[in-house]
């Protein structure tokens, strides 16, 4: 923590090249005396919150996630050891020191704009200062929400620290938690409330009140599950989690897009398109970086889980991280559409010019989502394959909402919950023939469970839903025995929490305490 603070006070906020509002100008020959005037300065600030989401090479949630849970392999070619240590839980030097740096530098940045934001001459419409405000807020809360996930006891501060301040203690889980709801909170009472059809589209990727209320509704969840709490924190109640998920779902205007292989770029010409209506949030990406590995403007986990050092029509070629568990293609039924809009199956797919090379952990499935398509590839586009592939990534989706909340209407009202879950169901398999009957009670949650890992897979959703169910149900679904390249044994001991970086301990002169387990 200390070497991120520092090195944030050192340089001044930035804002790289992005899509629509966060293409703004360099801001780092300012100082932090002449800004944090004006209304445009605010932005820029702002901006450089956002930026801080598209950090991440090898090691973003997203994948690291996907990867520790039962779903995925580590991967990757037979030399690289990052993705197979996250894999079989096995520690090394500065473990998740990336992670930890850019969720601490993104909250840095909004503690610094709300530290700052009152400074700035606003004029008599205060409207703009509020919504900054939100935004910075609900960046916070979904910084801290992953480094909480990852690490359980963190420091925690909602206010730019000084040098002399940096050594805070951790903080407890609970303490963390009912900021983030606070957080959460006042930014689903003050963002913008306009229904997705008419969000300018110069606005997307820029979160709003059904992306706040969707939020409340996953860390609810997340948070009531692992640590077996009945609220969030003292802060919102099952009742107030199940309202905002029920308000985005009958007044945030999104919906299911008809065909569920149409979501992603490898449906090809019939892709629906990124910011489609069952966008509720992504995080933005775009080629424009053209080769600067300064910039993060690109995608760079989706040249992670490409098929390895091979172009196969249609798809564009990659490192191969992350390798599909079999056991999630055999979970499908045979008439489950997401099935093969979800994987790619060298067997199924014909793809007789594939050759194994030095791919690791290989089981004969890939990522169909996200992985890049060689139609419109980022070398075609003027950058490069390694860092430049422009597709978002889809952190909140409607029918993640949908499935959110049937799981909280489950006890309370059924009918609403089964109507929920049959949209999603019904969708998957193009026809109403298909459907399960929900029961308010352990039965039923499972067959909720089970849909999220049907409708969710490699969507970064999976081992967190593991590990709310309990520790025991992770080590269950994750262990996987076979030859010594694909054997995983979940460390109990460690209750699903990552190693907190080396460094970070060392530099806080004792203060921080390594996770059990590590």
């Amino acid at each position: 923590m200390k070497k991120i603070f520092l090195a944030a006070i050192a340089i001044a906020f930035f804002a790289a090249c992005s899509k629509s509002f966060l293409e703004r100008s360099p801001i780092d020959e300012q100082t932090e005396e002449s800004f944090y005037k004006t209304p445009e300065q605010a932005l820029q600030a702002l901006v450089s919150v956002y930026n801080q989401l598209e950090i991440g090479d090898y090691d973003n949630i997203h994948l690291v996630s996907e990867i520790a849970s039962d779903d995925c392999f580590g991967g990757g070619g037979t030399s690289d050891l990052v993705w197979k240590q996250w894999d079989r839980f096995e520690a090394s030097s500065n473990m998740n020191l990336s992670l930890w740096q850019k969720y601490y530098t993104g909250i840095y940045r909004a503690n610094v704009l709300l530290s700052k934001i009152g400074n700035v001459s606003w004029g008599s419409d205060t409207t703009l200062k509020t919504q900054y405000t939100a935004e910075a807020r609900f960046l916070r809360a979904y910084f801290y929400f992953d480094l909480v996930r990852l690490f359980g006891n963190i420091p925690m501060t909602t206010t730019p620290l000084t040098p002399s301040e940096l050594n805070i203690p951790q903080s407890e889980p609970a303490v963390v938690y009912a900021q983030i709801a606070e957080d959460l909170k006042y930014a689903a009472d003050n963002l913008p409330a306009t229904p997705y059809g008419s969000i300018s589209s110069a606005n997307y990727g820029r979160v709003n009140k059904w992306a706040a209320e969707s939020l409340i509704g996953r860390v609810f969840l997340y948070y009531t599950g692992y640590y077996s709490q009945n609220d969030l924190a003292g802060v919102i109640t099952k009742a107030q989690a199940a309202t905002y998920l029920d308000n985005v779902i009958n007044t945030g205007g999104y919906g299911l897009v008809a065909n569920f292989a149409n979501l992603w770029q490898s449906a090809l010409t019939n892709f629906v398109g990124e910011d489609n209506k069952e966008t509720v949030w992504s995080i933005k990406f775009t080629y424009k970086g053209l080769g600067n590995w300064d910039q993060h403007n690109g995608n760079r986990m989706q040249v992670d889980i490409a098929i390895r050092n091979q172009v196969l029509d249609p798809y564009y070629k990659g490192w191969g991280a992350g390798t599909v568990n079999s056991s999630l293609w055999n979970a499908y039924d045979n008439n489950d559409t997401r099935r093969s809009a979800t994987m790619v199956s060298i067997e199924n797919e014909n793809l007789t010019a594939y050759a194994q090379g030095d791919q690791s952990q290989y089981t004969g499935y890939f990522w169909k989502k996200y992985t890049p398509m060689n139609a419109g590839n980022a070398v075609e586009m003027g950058g490069d394959f390694q860092i430049d592939n422009y597709y978002d990534d889809v952190v909140i989706r409607y029918a993640d909402v949908l499935l959110m909340a049937a799981e909280l209407n489950l006890d309370g009202n059924l009918a609403k919950a089964q109507d929920y879950y049959n949209q999603v169901r019904d969708r998957a398999f193009q026809s109403t023939s298909y459907r399960k009957t929900l029961t308010a009670d352990a039965a039923g949650k499972t067959l909720i469970m089970n849909e999220r890992r049907l409708e969710l897979a490699l969507e970064g959703q999976r081992y967190w839903d593991l590990l709310r169910q309990g520790v025991d149900v992770a080590k269950a679904a994750i262990d996987h025995a076979g030859t010594s390249d694909m054997t995983v044994s979940f460390p109990v001991a460690t209750k699903g929490l990552f190693k907190i970086p080396e460094q970070e301990i060392s530099l806080s002169n004792g203060v921080y305490q390594q996770n059990a387990g590590w």
